[in-house]
């Protein structure tokens, strides 16, 4: 991996687990210090991480670290809520014993993940399953749009459960009713997929 690519993926993980919090001032020299690079690889980084939303960089103001605005975050779940029924609606009828396999496995993963209120690990599951269930619909245009908002779904998820690490066993329970509705090929699962993200919505903005 490229030094630029992994100053990327540094700076980025501190500001999805918000070590560098939205609003916070950074500087070229702090980044420098804390991730023992050079200034070349790192000012990639932040063109990079500027254009997708995390950073904005300004001569006169330096780096800050962007927050999602409320309004982006409502359409990114009302995104989530169109696309992702469909995906269910796509597969239930279709869906292969390998596939169902596979998420038997990421659910019992997040089965350990949600009993020991393991944000971070529960988190990247979380959205392997639903990436899961896109893949194996088959649609390769939402796959890419579910892709390009991965990192900014998991800073949201992961400032979800860092308000109640609780909320880990309902998003796990409802991942394993979603789950069972597709081992029966239940057109149900597209209620239950619906039904998972609308709450999931609203129990952000309580």
């Amino acid at each position: 991996m490229l030094l630029k690519d992994v100053a990327y993926e540094k700076i980025k993980e501190k500001i999805l687990e918000e070590h560098y919090e939205p609003g916070q001032f950074l500087s070229e020299r702090t980044l420098i210090d804390e991730l023992g690079m050079s200034k070349t690889p790192i000012k990639n980084a932040l063109v990079r991480l500027e254009s997708e939303g995390f950073v904005t960089v300004s001569s006169k103001q330096g780096i800050i670290v962007v927050d999602i605005s409320i309004e982006r975050i409502n359409d990114i779940y009302n995104l989530r809520i169109a696309l992702e029924t469909f995906n269910c609606q796509e597969i239930y009828k279709r869906i292969t014993d390998d596939q169902i396999n596979e998420l038997e496995e990421n659910v019992e993963a997040t089965k350990v993940a949600a009993a020991n209120k393991d944000v971070k690990a529960f988190a990247t599951l979380d959205h392997e399953f639903h990436l899961a269930i896109s893949e194996f619909a088959g649609n390769s245009e939402i796959t890419k749009i579910l892709l390009n908002y991965q990192d900014h779904l998991r800073r949201i998820t992961l400032r979800h459960l860092r308000k109640d690490p609780d909320r880990v066993k309902k998003f796990y329970t409802e991942h394993v009713d979603i789950l069972n509705a597709l081992k029966i090929k239940n057109d149900n699962c597209s209620d239950l997929m619906k039904k998972h993200l609308y709450e999931s919505k609203m129990m952000y903005f309580q």
